[in-house]
């Protein structure tokens, strides 16, 4: 394929003779039109292509299924699960649905049931029909009325920046007063 377009061919009437000829057969008169060149298509220079978006995987309604999730992406279940999961990505357990085993994903949000520990995610939201029975550790908690939970909850600490344990301990080095 040209990047540029190809003069047009015509042919001029040179004698009288053959003007006359083209119009006794109703065919008009060509002329040549001036040429312009087309300039080729110019490319745009390389952009950063952005992020892939980060897919989510449903197990439905009427689906059990015993194992292990892991992987990048974001998780739906709506059915039942028992093993663990462990997601870089957003878990999402629907109403209805039930969970059995250790968490760790971003963003976790209960509206069905959790037996478990939720051992690691960024931000834990229990929404009004969601139930927890397990231990929970994240950066932040959210807890609608009418949700329920059972086990422990430590949230709001960063370990990292802490580097002590005195939030665990009360301040007393490990003896109770």
């Amino acid at each position: 394929m040209a990047l540029w377009k190809e003069p047009v061919k015509t042919t001029a009437t040179a004698t009288p003779e053959a003007a006359d000829h083209l119009a006794r057969l109703d065919i008009p008169e060509t002329r040549p039109e001036a040429e312009t060149p087309v300039q080729p298509a110019i490319r745009p220079t390389s952009t950063p292509t952005p992020a892939k978006p980060k897919t989510e995987s449903l197990i439905a309604p009427d689906i059990t299924i015993e194992g292990k999730i892991e992987g990048a992406g974001h998780v739906r279940i709506a059915g039942s699960f028992k093993g663990d999961v462990n997601v870089r990505g957003d878990l999402t357990i629907e109403a209805g649905a039930r969970v059995t085993g250790s968490v760790r994903a971003e963003k976790v949000t209960i509206a069905g049931e959790l037996i478990g520990n939720i051992e690691s995610a960024a931000h834990v939201e229990l929404q009004q029909s969601g139930a927890l029975t397990g231990d929970l550790k994240a950066g932040s908690l959210s807890v609608a009325a009418g949700s329920r939970m059972r086990g422990q909850a430590e949230f709001g600490w960063d370990d990292a920046k802490d580097g002590s344990n005195a939030h665990k301990n009360n301040g007393h080095n490990g003896t109770a007063s």
